[in-house]
This record gives C-alpha cells, sequence and structure tokens, in this order.
C-alpha cells in the first residue's frame, strides 16, 4: 500500500468516509497528501453544495478540504433565516429553521407573540409567547435538501421562562408528514411535569397508546430545550422520496387553556443517532 501513487491512494480513500480519510493522515506522507486533494473531498461534500454555498457570505477557501471543514461549523444561510451545517466524521447535513422561517399562527400580533434579539440563540431574534389559547408552529423541508438514505429526527427548539403557565395542563399534539404519507402523531407537554402531575398522567392514561407515545422534554448542550416532533427516512437519488416535502408540526389548540412563557428558537432537523 506504501508503494501505491498518490492518486491511487486518493481515489481509494474516495471511496471510504470523511472519518476514515481524517484518520489515515497519521499513516504516511503520501497518505496525508492524498487525502488533501480535491478530488477526495469533492466526493464527501453535499451534492448540491455550490447552491448551499452560494446562500452566505463565506471567506475564500484554496481547496475542498478547507470549504468542507467552513460547512461543519453551522454557518447562517438565506439572510440568516437557516443554519447549514455537515456532520464533520459522516458528511450528514442538519438544518436549522429559524423562528422567523417557520408559520407560527398569530406571531405577527403583539399582544400574543414578542420578537426581540437574544445573546443565547444562534439566529438574529428569537420569539416568545405572550399569552394564546391556540399554539400552532409548522416547519417545511424538500427531503432533497438533506442527506439520502438516512433517518431524520425534527425537533422544535425552545425555552421555558420563570414566568411559564398553562403548559402542564393539556399535553401538546407533535407530527411529522413525509408528502402525502399518513402524519406520525405523538404528544407531548410543553414543560416538565413534577412527580404528582406524572401520577396523576399515569392513572388517567394507564398503559394505552397515548401515554406510550408522549415525548418528553430534553435539555440540550447549548442551554436550550428541545422537543422531538418526530422522525422520517430520506430516500435514496431518483427514488419516489427523493425530494417530498417534510411537514413537521407542534400543536395545542383543542384545550383551549391560556399558556404563555416559552421561546422559540427553531426547528432543528438532524440525522437520528445510528443503532
Amino acid at each position: 500500500m506504501m508503494m501505491l501513487p498518490e492518486a491511487c491512494i486518493a481515489n481509494i480513500l474516495s471511496f471510504t468516509t470523511p472519518a476514515d480519510t481524517f484518520s489515515s493522515a497519521s499513516v504516511s506522507l503520501v497518505f496525508q497528501l492524498a487525502g488533501d486533494s480535491d478530488f477526495v473531498w469533492e466526493k464527501f461534500l453535499p451534492s448540491g453544495y455550490s447552491h448551499v454555498i452560494s446562500r452566505f457570505t463565506h471567506p475564500n477557501l484554496s481547496s475542498k478540504k478547507e470549504l468542507y471543514r467552513c460547512l461543519c461549523e453551522s454557518v447562517l444561510i438565506d439572510n440568516g433565516r437557516k443554519i447549514f451545517k455537515i456532520d464533520k466524521l459522516s458528511g450528514k447535513i442538519t438544518y436549522v429553521l429559524s423562528a422567523r422561517d417557520l408559520s407560527i399562527t398569530w406571531s405577527d400580533q403583539r399582544h400574543y407573540w414578542s420578537w426581540s434579539h437574544r445573546s443565547d440563540s444562534r439566529f438574529s431574534e428569537a420569539v416568545q409567547l405572550i399569552m394564546t389559547d391556540w399554539l400552532e408552529i409548522t416547519g417545511k423541508i424538500k427531503t432533497g435538501a438533506l442527506s439520502p438514505n438516512t433517518s431524520y429526527g425534527a425537533y422544535l427548539v425552545m425555552k421555558v421562562t420563570e414566568r411559564a403557565y398553562g403548559l402542564d395542563l393539556v399535553p401538546a399534539e407533535t407530527w411529522v408528514k413525509v408528502g402525502n404519507d399518513e402524519k406520525k402523531t405523538n404528544t407531548s407537554y410543553l414543560s416538565c411535569l413534577d412527580d404528582k402531575k406524572q401520577l396523576m398522567e399515569r392513572l388517567f392514561y394507564g398503559h394505552r397508546e397515548q401515554r406510550m407515545a408522549t415525548k418528553e422534554l430534553r435539555v440540550r448542550g447549548d442551554g436550550w430545550m428541545e422537543i422531538e416532533l418526530g422522525e422520517f427516512e430520506t430516500g435514496g437519488k431518483g427514488d419516489e422520496n427523493d425530494d417530498k416535502e417534510v411537514v413537521m408540526s407542534l400543536t395545542e389548540v383543542k384545550g383551549y387553556q391560556l399558556k404563555g412563557g416559552i421561546v422559540i428558537d427553531g426547528i432543528e432537523v438532524r440525522p437520528k443517532p445510528q443503532k
């Protein structure tokens, strides 16, 4: 293997993974040079990457490997309304849709929602719920914008303020729908239930399906919280799932319960961990 020419090694590396190519640099200088070639990293960059880089201002990059590293950092695209990122080791694509990129019922009404800059948000602004009895948040993305043949999860990224109210009385409905397929529905509370309310829920639902389908609010590493809205699969290039519209939603419109005190940062669509 050590005697193979650099071009041959580069061709072999192009059939591996970014993780393999990064680690191969320690084998020898020839492997390092082959692993730095544009030929290899062109294969690891997502298809249509030229369209992505046209949607944000980026520094002059001297190689495809530098471009790959740049895209591994969360980059704001579409005038700061979305975040695009690829995983360093797998090359899988993640998108984050900002609150401005979502459809939020009555979010243009100041007595229901308040838009403001937040230093803890990845975007220029987030939106806080003041008061409503009709909560409906929806985001959309095309499967063609994501990595093919991949299991994805959609997550509402949010925070619960100290003055939040009405969030633990009626569970919200969460769902994801791909194209004309049937939507997959779950439920979730928008705040963490205390022990007494968890016991009451178990007594009410028992072992019925609605209880089992409840998704829990989870704390993220960046200080925000998230609720999984659902999951879906992307198809391969050219098959029937190649470019379907994915609709992701959280709604609480049945209880007519006044609620407030949540901050919406956006919806993150990222690959599920491989089992």
